[in-house]
């Protein structure tokens, strides 16, 4: 478990291969609970490369002096990170 927010990471490793592989992440919010948005890439099996570049944000709570996911977004595509960002910019554009 992590008992930091830095130390959290979506990266997924089995028999010494890494099968989901952490690019980046930006720290949304700390505390007690925590948002994360991650970048990260799957391993594709079929040709042992990783394919394109996935999003997810994660929510996590502070139990115990450790972190625990309580929930998750994954953004589907490419597209649709672009129509999140569009809309959240004209809504503060608004304000």
């Amino acid at each position: 478990m992590n008992s930091t927010v830095d130390e959290i990471s979506v990266e997924y490793e089995e028999s010494g291969q890494i099968l989901v592989k952490e690019v980046d992440k930006v720290i949304l919010s700390k505390g007690l609970w925590a948002t994360i948005l991650f970048r990260y890439q799957e391993l594709m099996p079929e040709t042992g490369e990783y394919g394109p570049d996935k999003y997810t944000i994660r929510r996590y709570q502070k139990v115990g002096g450790e972190y625990r996911q309580k929930s998750k977004f994954n953004i589907s595509s490419a597209e649709q990170a672009r129509k999140i960002v569009d809309a959240l910019s004209s809504w503060i554009d608004a304000c």
